[in-house]
C-alpha cells in the first residue's frame, strides 16, 4: 500500500484535455496515481504522487508536469544517498 505524502504540496499537473490516452502514465506510475477513464488519462490518488517524474518523462505530449526532486521523492532519494530515513516526516 502506497504512502500518502504531504497534502496540498504535490506539483504533479495534467492537461487532460491534451492527453491522448496511450496510458503510459499508467503503466509508469509505482503509486498507481493515474487511471484511464473515457481514453483520457485521469488523476485518481493525487496525494500518493511521490514526484519521481517517471509519468512526466514518458509522456509522448508531454501533458503531464510534475517538479521532480521536491516533496517526499526528494526526501527518500536523498535519505537513500546519505544513507538515513527520508526526512519528509509522512513515511518511515
Amino acid at each position: 500500500m502506497a504512502h500518502e505524502y504531504l497534502h496540498n504540496v504535490v506539483t504533479l499537473k495534467l492537461d487532460q484535455d491534451k492527453c491522448i490516452g496511450c496510458g503510459r502514465c499508467v503503466e509508469v506510475c509505482p503509486h498507481r496515481v493515474f487511471r484511464l477513464n473515457d481514453r483520457k488519462a485521469d488523476i485518481v490518488q493525487h496525494q500518493k504522487c511521490m514526484e519521481c517524474g517517471a509519468c512526466a518523462l514518458n509522456c509522448p505530449v508531454e501533458v503531464i508536469s510534475v517538479r521532480s526532486g521536491v516533496g517526499c521523492a526528494y526526501a527518500v532519494l536523498k535519505g537513500k544517498s546519505q544513507g538515513t530515513g527520508p526526512d519528509c516526516g509522512c513515511c518511515g
